[in-house]
């Protein structure tokens, strides 16, 4: 038995399947943080913006010959005075921070039926902290308190997303 073949069986690990999926590299694809009052929300904004955030994920493969793809992380969080009374409508936008993510990735002969799953769920699990990262990142470095992005259920995402693009047919019940 080779020395290595002996390290895998002692951490039970000698039928263990390769991982199907190598992340090449990440990166930065787009990013872009605006406040679109200037300077003087800083001396206007009484009290805490409402802050929205959007996500959204994409995969598109890079090549026909090999199972390359891209997949991009694409966040947008806005953040609006707060309305001046209960109920009322939002001020001013206080600041957009937009980030679109990406890591390109090789699929290493998956089922086919986890080639959708782990390019929509798996890969964006894996980079979402260095999105929450960025996104914290510019939103402190842009003068105000960092935006610390929730966890997100990738799964649940995938699975509306799923859900807008082969809707239910209709029928009785």
């Amino acid at each position: 038995m080779s020395e290595n073949t002996t390290e895998n069986a002692a951490l039970g690990q000698e039928n263990v399947p390769p991982m199907p999926l190598a992340i090449n590299l990440q990166y930065t694809k787009d990013l872009s943080f605006e406040v679109p009052a200037g300077a003087s929300i800083f001396t206007t904004l009484r009290s805490a913006p409402q802050i929205s955030v959007n996500i959204d994920v994409q995969a598109n493969r890079l090549e026909d010959e090999q199972a390359v793809y891209e997949v991009a992380l694409a966040v947008r969080a806005e953040a609006a005075e707060p309305p001046a009374q209960e109920g009322g409508q939002a001020g001013r936008t206080v600041f957009i921070a937009e980030l679109t993510y990406a890591a390109v990735v090789t699929l290493n002969n998956p089922p086919q039926e986890l080639i959708e799953p782990i390019l929509l769920v798996e890969v964006p699990r894996l980079i979402f902290p260095y999105v929450r990262s960025i996104v914290s990142d510019v939103t402190r470095d842009g003068g105000f308190p960092p935006v610390v992005l929730q966890p997100i259920d990738f799964v649940a995402l995938w699975q509306a997303k799923r859900a807008q693009q082969f809707p239910e047919p209709a029928g009785e019940a």
